[in-house]
Formats: structure tokens, C-alpha cells, sequence
């Protein structure tokens, strides 16, 4: 077996064995295969797709190329959700106290923010001693006493990930759908957990521009994920604009405690409870799901998903007297309001050019090495559907460096405005799932 056969076969639209592919993901763990061999591949992976037995097969090998998690020790059903990334995205820090109140067991790694879109550790680091790096025994003790454990990945899970991506990064391969859906479901298949929600989003501040998209790359790993035994939904969303009002560490996290008080943003609450409802009964803790979403509510209500959180960032380090007090929290040395020359209704936001906004003003990174400044960002004073007069604060800038004040007309452009009001959708629009028996997908559309 040689990788040229391989990279003509594949390029000449065949399909490859098993046997083939493993062959590949070993070389690129061992480095007997020379980068451009190995980029010659994912090109014609891009350019010919793969079927579904390919595209598993990838998947169980780059799982299998590194450590998997055993969370045995874990009682009761562990849970994982991921998101494909959008902007203002703080989801996990709500939704996971959310269900974790409710009995599910949310076992979770998580990473860090690279280009438009944050990292939920980045967010929790904003938090003062907060740590994302824990030991097995202290990650699986967390998720027993508390319901729940955000850490980093381990460097030593899916390390075929990280070489395929780096490349698929310079390649322009990044946009094929088995290679997003394998490097997606690899990490989460080794991460260990038994049932795996993914939030597909769409729209102008999401990876996956179109509906379609989300749905074909959705239907791909929920199938995958089922093929290993998981139990695997989807659910597609709009990101045509920011989740909730705040873009950027400190400021996510802030709204993420309002959130919990039952004070949050109605588009952010409503993907919390719609994700939550998904995973109760996924978990099979629930069997109605207007029943799951009461239930629900009732956690922030009555604060007991609150005190998960506070718990959970009490238990890695987390300095709680900002969780109780957030005014605690610095503010940025520079803000800066933008306020609107029109008047009318804003029927549309230019979303991923706010999330690129907040990396300029230091929320983010545009390389891994980047230092973040947890003070920056953005908030949002007007969304989708809402009117706005002359002089109305659209938004406000935070940030700790100087001379940002030039990005207020840059801003403006963002927005576009209807004179007649306009209709906004519900942020979580379906639900994915496989029915084994079928071999047919589930769609459950959200009115």
C-alpha cells in the first residue's frame, strides 16, 4: 500500500477501504507522510467527497489516532454539546447549569477562540482564577458532585485533528463536509460521552452561510455519531445575527449570569431552553418536551441553575464573589457608543463583521498565539425586528486600546434598515435526528 495509489484513487472518484485510510491518518501521526502528500489528499477528499462508509471510517481512525476519555466513573447519563461556532455564542456557559440541575451528567471539553468566533474558555478565563486544565480524577469528580466540568482538550486526544487541520487551514480545504464532519465528531466520539446535541449554525455570522449547508453537514454527523453508537440530534440555527447582545469575554459572561437570574437576552434563552429540552430528552430523563421546557424555566427561576454555576466555577478556581457582584468585573478603558443617522426597523446585521470587529478591538485572535483583553467587545443596543430612531446607541465599543473611535462608521454600514416592520424567525428553526429503523431523518421544524 502506498499513498500515490491512494491519492489517484481518491482523485479518480473511487472510493477508499478502511485499510486505506488508516494507512493515511498513521502516516500523518507518525510524519512518514510529507505534508504536500498529505495536502494532495485533502484536496481530492474536497474535490470528490466521500460516502458514508469513507467518511466513518476517517472518523474512527483520527478517533482512535490519540487517548480516548473513559467516563465510567461518572454516574448517571453524560451528555456533550457542540456548536459549530457563530458570534456572541456563550451557550455553554448557561445551558449546561441548566441540565446539569436537571440530572444530566455534561461531561464537556471545550476550546479556545480563533477568528470571528469566541471560545468558551476564553470566556471562562475571564472569570479570575478560573482553570480549564484539570486531571482526570478532578474533571470526573467535578461532574459528579456538581452535575457538570467545562475543561480544555487534552493534547493528546485526536491528534491527527490537529495536523489535518492546520494544513486544511493553508490548503483551502477547510470547507469539505466529511473533513468538518470527521474532525468534529472524532474529538467528540473520544470525548466519551453518550449522547452529543450539536448546534449547526447558519447565516451571516456562521461557518455555514445557507440553510442547506448546516443541514447537509447536520445530517452527516448526526449519522455518523449514530453509527458509533451515540445518540446524536442536531439542531439548526440562525446566526444572521449575534446571540444575545455581547460579544466578548467579559461581557458574555456577564449576560451569561443575567441569563441565569432569568434576565437574559429572549433569542439566547429560548436556544438555551430549546437545547436543553433536546438533551433532557435525549438523555431520556424526559419523554415530553413541553414538559422538559417548563421544568427548564423553573432553573432560573428559581436559581438552582445558578448555583450550578456557581458551583462549577467555585470548584476550578473561580473567584464567585464576581459571580455574585458581576459589577466586580472591569470595564474597558474606552467606550464608545455608535447611534444611528436613519430611523426604521433593522432587517439586517452584518454579523460576522461585528465578531471580526471585537477581535480588532481585542476580544479575540487572529492567530493562536494572540493575548486576549477580556474587557473588549461589543453590546449590542439593537437587534433584528427592533426600531431604531435618529440618535438611538445601535451598539457600544469596549476596548483597552486607543484610536477605536474610527470604527464608529465602519459600524454604521452593518445595519440595514426597513421602513415596515419585519418578521423575525425563531433562533433554533429545526431538529435533526436518525430513525434507525428507517435509515431516514427526523426533521422537526420550530414555528
Amino acid at each position: 500500500m502506498d499513498i500515490l495509489s491512494i491519492i489517484d484513487k481518491k482523485a479518480e472518484g473511487n472510493e477508499l477501504t478502511p485499510e486505506e485510510i488508516q494507512f493515511f491518518i498513521d502516516g500523518v501521526c507518525d510524519n512518514s507522510l510529507p505534508d504536500y502528500q498529505i495536502s494532495s489528499l485533502l484536496m481530492a477528499i474536497r474535490l470528490r467527497g466521500m460516502s458514508d462508509n469513507e467518511t466513518f471510517a476517517l472518523t474512527e481512525a483520527m478517533l482512535n489516532s490519540g487517548e480516548k476519555l473513559d467516563l465510567s466513573a461518572i454516574k448517571g447519563v453524560k451528555c456533550d454539546k457542540h456548536s459549530t461556532g457563530g458570534v456572541g455564542d456563550k451557550t455553554s456557559l448557561v445551558l449546561c447549569p441548566m441540565v446539569a440541575s436537571l440530572g444530566i451528567k455534561v461531561a464537556k471539553m471545550s476550546g479556545r477562540g480563533l477568528g470571528f468566533t469566541g471560545g468558551t474558555l476564553d470566556k471562562l478565563e475571564s472569570i479570575p482564577g478560573m482553570k480549564t486544565e484539570l486531571t482526570d480524577k478532578q474533571f470526573i469528580d467535578s461532574v459528579n458532585s456538581i452535575g457538570m466540568a467545562i475543561i480544555s482538550q487534552s493534547k493528546e486526544l485526536d491528534p491527527a485533528d490537529k495536523k489535518l487541520y492546520a494544513l486544511r487551514d493553508v490548503t483551502a480545504t477547510v470547507d469539505s463536509m466529511p473533513l468538518i464532519a470527521s474532525s468534529i465528531m472524532s474529538k467528540k466520539l473520544a470525548a466519551g460521552c453518550d449522547c452529543i446535541l450539536l448546534d449547526v449554525k447558519y447565516g451571516s455570522g456562521a461557518f455555514m452561510e445557507t440553510k442547506e449547508k448546516a443541514e447537509e453537514l447536520a445530517k452527516i454527523m448526526v449519522r455518523i455519531g449514530t453509527h458509533f453508537g451515540k445518540n446524536t440530534e442536531a439542531e439548526i440555527s440562525s446566526m444572521n445575527q449575534p446571540l444575545g447582545k455581547a460579544i466578548g469575554n467579559i461581557l458574555e459572561v456577564e449576560e451569561a449570569i443575567d441569563t441565569l437570574h432569568g434576565k437574559g437576552p429572549k433569542d439566547f434563552s429560548d436556544l438555551c431552553l430549546s437545547s436543553g429540552a433536546t438533551m433532557l430528552l435525549q438523555a431520556g430523563l424526559y419523554t415530553d418536551r413541553n414538559k422538559a421546557i417548563q421544568d427548564l424555566k423553573k432553573t432560573l427561576e428559581d436559581e438552582s441553575a445558578y448555583k450550578v454555576f456557581r458551583s462549577f466555577v467555585h470548584n476550578q478556581g473561580g473567584d464567585i464573589t464576581y459571580i455574585d457582584d458581576p459589577k466586580k468585573f472591569p470595564v474597558a478603558r474606552y467606550v464608545i457608543p455608535v447611534r444611528s443617522v436613519k430611523e426604521g426597523y433593522i432587517s439586517e446585521i452584518e454579523t460576522k463583521q461585528l465578531g471580526l470587529t471585537s477581535v480588532r478591538l481585542g476580544a479575540g485572535r487572529e492567530k493562536l498565539g494572540d493575548v486576549i483583553d477580556p474587557t473588549a467587545g461589543i453590546l449590542l443596543n439593537k437587534k433584528l425586528g427592533e426600531k431604531a430612531f435618529k440618535g438611538d446607541v445601535l451598539l457600544t465599543l469596549y476596548s483597552e486600546r486607543p484610536g477605536m473611535g474610527s470604527l464608529v462608521n465602519q459600524m454604521l454600514n452593518l445595519f440595514e434598515f426597513s421602513d415596515t416592520p419585519i418578521v423575525v424567525g425563531p433562533t433554533v428553526e429545526e431538529r435533526i435526528k436518525l430513525d434507525p429503523s428507517t435509515d431516514s431523518f427526523v426533521i422537526e421544524k420550530e414555528e
